[in-house]
């Protein structure tokens, strides 16, 4: 009789993390992280974590995966170490993405800080010389963390050895990892392993390639295949569409985002890399910084770039979630380029507080649409999806609304058309023209290798520095100006004459605030606060939308 289990069918008692079980030192690390109560996967994983078993686990990104794993992870490692004082590394965690495995080191370094002496990890994934991480490996952390190819280059070279010791492994975002291309080395890092030890995968999806390493990773496991919607409720998550034509998409977000119609942080998700460069350039004519996100960025600058984005100090990331240059393609340019073939922004970097997702180009599958669209209203805060949709691209809409049908045909998901009058913003046209023009393929590609090597040296020289002066961090912003294309300081400001009579009041309130520096400060201490007072960070955006609406109404 199978011994698998379904996590729906469970008991639902409200517990908190107390309930577990757990030591003190874990307690006060989770209650200084704020984490009030345990997600739905982290009240069913825990306690069957605990108790040795093997967990499949399916649940969508940012549902609490990564504590899921890493409490009880930490917790037996504490309670092994209280009649145990040999040193060895027990657990390693395999993760699609430098990023991502960044991210987990993180956390982990959140929840073991009252006992890092006891507890300690390493992440592998950073591109230097194997080499230079040898010596740490070699003083055997409990905990080791990376990316497949650098956790295998390890056991090969001999500096990682885990066929007696290791007693955990967990593969985080497994569906991913296949994207990534990453299934032959998760198996020949299997060949390195011991062949009985509890096993943690983690995944958003339950592909066929994730079946096939349940079987030679999991053992009779526990199944959590947690009944939630893939994207948040309706009342929470509020989707939108427009549809206009190329050259309108330019207009409408400039108009947008100097009208501060769109509130809050906001993520723009652009088809290439290309694309973010020149999203990038045609913003900063009209003085709206930007920081671009995309697989050409090292590591460590996107890391960078995200941690800045959460602590708020920039409110936009422009960003290409274009995996690898591996991907077919019909841009052969695209191809020779030199990307990270261990990038994915879509899915698993924690972006915090974002308000509004923007798809400036229509994902082209139904999956980077719901990952996208998954980087905002999270946990209990809400957010806004808007999607521009040109003529070309009616059809991936249509394929994203007959996803979310149920079997009646009745759509589950409703995409809320917006109205605008793209007629009255035609002084705002004459203004993207010019600035959209001055954006030539030299200046972008003048663009991408200025911040790489900008990015690069700042890395390699400041570093040192930086480390005794962690403040000065600060100083390095990532929405700096390329200064690749020449910037008219009259762009930057609205003149009101262009600015049409429904958008009046809106415009009115951004000249006043960036007028009185105090309200902006106010604004932004109490950003948090607006986003859960306002359900719709988008709310302004609907005077053009019922301007059309009442005069359909009078005729």
């Amino acid at each position: 009789m199978s011994k698998e289990k379904r996590g729906d069918e469970m008991e639902d008692d409200n517990i908190n993390f107390r309930d577990f079980g757990l030591d003190d030192r874990l307690i006060e690390a989770i209650a200084r992280l704020n984490w009030k109560a345990p997600t739905l996967i982290q009240e069913k994983a825990i306690p069957l974590a605990l108790e040795g078993k093997d967990i499949l686990a399916r649940a969508r990104t940012g549902s609490g995966k990564t504590g899921a794993f890493l409490i009880p992870i930490i917790e037996q490692i504490l309670q092994r170490k209280k009649s145990s004082s040999i040193q060895e590394t027990t657990v390693l965690i395999i993760a699609p993405s430098k990023d991502l495995s960044k991210q987990i080191h993180k956390n982990l370094v959140d929840l073991v800080c009252y006992c890092s002496r006891v507890v300690s990890c390493f992440d592998v994934s950073p591109q230097v010389d194997l080499i230079a991480q040898r010596p740490l490996l070699l003083e055997k952390p409990d905990i080791v963390i990376g990316t497949p190819l650098r956790i295998l280059a390890h056991l090969q070279e001999k500096n990682l050895c885990l066929q007696t010791s290791l007693r955990t492994l967990v593969v985080d975002e497994a569906d991913l990892l296949f994207s990534f291309g990453c299934g032959n080395d998760v198996n020949k890092i299997l060949s390195h392993l011991p062949t009985i030890y509890q096993a943690f995968l983690m995944s958003a999806t339950l592909s066929q390639d994730v079946k096939n390493i349940k079987k030679l990773v999991l053992h009779n496991p526990v199944i959590l295949k947690l009944e939630e919607p893939e994207l948040p409720e309706s009342d929470r998550l509020v989707q939108y569409h427009i549809k206009c034509e190329e050259e309108d998409k330019f207009v409408l977000i400039y108009a947008l985002l100097k009208l501060r119609l769109i509130q809050g942080k906001s993520l723009i998700f652009v088809k290439s890399v290309d694309r973010c460069y020149r999203m990038k350039l045609y913003l900063e004519q009209f003085g709206i910084k930007s920081c671009v996100l995309n697989s050409e960025l090292p590591a460590t600058c996107r890391c960078h770039a995200v941690s800045q984005f959460n602590m708020g100090i920039y409110d936009i990331i422009i960003a290409s979630d274009e995996l690898t240059a591996d991907q077919p393609s019909s841009d052969p340019a695209r191809k020779k380029r030199k990307m990270d073939k261990e990038y994915g922004v879509s899915r698993g970097i924690d972006f915090q507080f974002v308000s509004n997702v923007i798809n400036f180009d229509f994902p082209e599958t139904v999956d980077a649409y719901i990952h996208r669209v998954g980087r905002t209203a999270r946990g209990n805060a809400d957010g806004t999806a808007l999607s521009f949709v040109s003529t070309k691209e009616i059809d991936l809409l249509k394929k994203v609304e007959d996803y979310f049908a149920d079997g009646s045909g009745e759509r589950k998901t409703h995409f809320k058309p917006y109205l605008f009058k793209m007629e009255e913003l035609e002084g705002f046209k004459y203004r993207a023209k010019d600035a959209f023009h001055a954006i030539t393929k030299i200046a972008v590609r003048e663009a991408r290798l200025k911040e790489i090597k900008s990015e690069l040296l700042n890395a390699k020289n400041l570093k040192p520095y930086f480390e005794d002066n962690p403040r000065d961090l600060q100083i390095l912003r990532h929405d700096k100006t390329l200064h690749t294309v020449k910037l008219h300081s009259h762009l930057k400001d609205v003149p009101d004459y262009i600015v049409p009579p429904t958008l009046k009041g809106a415009a009115a309130n951004a000249n006043a605030k960036k007028k009185n520096p105090k309200n902006k400060k106010k604004e932004g201490k109490g950003s948090i606060k607006q986003r859960k007072n306002k359900k719709d960070p988008l709310k302004s955006f609907q005077f053009a939308g019922l301007t059309e609406l009442e005069g359909r109404k009078k005729h």
